[in-house]
């Protein structure tokens, strides 16, 4: 009975441990996004643009402008064009881990601080 569960085990692991999830990353370097989180037990939704080197925010109905430096095809850095304090000035870096046809789930944080955190943007256009 063993000899014939092992080689479908086998085939099991090796077909589950090559599995990629989906990266179309450059489907999502331009284009109209929503971001929903939850911040002190509220939901929150960012709206945002992104086209070329430019990222315009809509949160909370304040528009705010970044910088977008593309590193490769699924990461990039975003820094503030008019930073209103210091923790504005801080880049952040953003790395898209997975894709589907309308949305991508990235995770964030501070350049060299701290573990990231995840979110999933909604490609609205």
């Amino acid at each position: 009975m063993i000899q014939k569960i092992l080689p479908i085990m086998a085939t099991l692991l090796l077909t589950a441990s090559c599995y990629q999830p989906e990266r179309n990353c450059t489907d999502f370097k331009d284009g109209k996004y929503s971001f929903t989180t939850t911040i002190d037990g509220e939901e929150k939704t960012t709206l945002f643009e992104r086209y070329g080197d430019l990222e315009i925010d809509y949160y909370e109905g304040k528009a705010d402008s970044s910088s977008v430096r593309w590193i490769n095809d699924c990461e990039y850095i975003v820094k503030k064009l008019n930073p209103k304090n210091k923790s504005e000035e801080q880049s952040i870096h953003m790395k898209i881990l997975s894709t589907t046809e309308d949305s991508y789930t990235f995770e964030f944080n501070i350049v060299g601080q701290g573990q990231p955190s995840r979110g999933t943007a909604i490609k609205i256009e």
